[in-house]
Formats: C-alpha cells, sequence, structure tokens
C-alpha cells in the first residue's frame, strides 16, 4: 500500500475574508417560499417569562384572553 502524506496545510479552511460582495443580479426568488402554511411571527421573551409559559400554545392562550379584555 502506498502512503498518502497529509499536509495540514492543505486541509485547512481557507481564512474569512473581511468582506464578501453578493450579486443580486444572479439571485432568484426562493422557490420554498410558497410552502409556508401561514404567517409566523417569532418573538423573544425573557427569561423569567419563559419561565412560565412552557409552550407555544400556552402563550398563544394567554395572549387571546388578555385581547377579549381589550375593546376593539
Amino acid at each position: 500500500m502506498k502512503k498518502i502524506s497529509t499536509d495540514k496545510k492543505k486541509l485547512a479552511e481557507p481564512p474569512m475574508r473581511r468582506e464578501y460582495r453578493f450579486d443580486y443580479g444572479k439571485a432568484r426568488p426562493n422557490r420554498f417560499a410558497s410552502r409556508g402554511k401561514a404567517k409566523i411571527v417569532a418573538v423573544v421573551l425573557d427569561p423569567d417569562i419563559a419561565g412560565v409559559f412552557h409552550t407555544s400554545k400556552s402563550v398563544n392562550v394567554f395572549l387571546r384572553s388578555v385581547l377579549t379584555a381589550f375593546p376593539h
């Protein structure tokens, strides 16, 4: 069997560039965008609030109950 020398410099990834330029002229529309069921909004909760609500369903139930208390 022939030994293959592994040079670490050859296997190393190239360094990160300071800036990457993206050519938007070659961009195409997202073909997977229509697969989304509904509009989804992500909200980050503070740790003390997140400790109370363990699921997204419990957050939604609470928010709906609060909304019924306010007049439209």
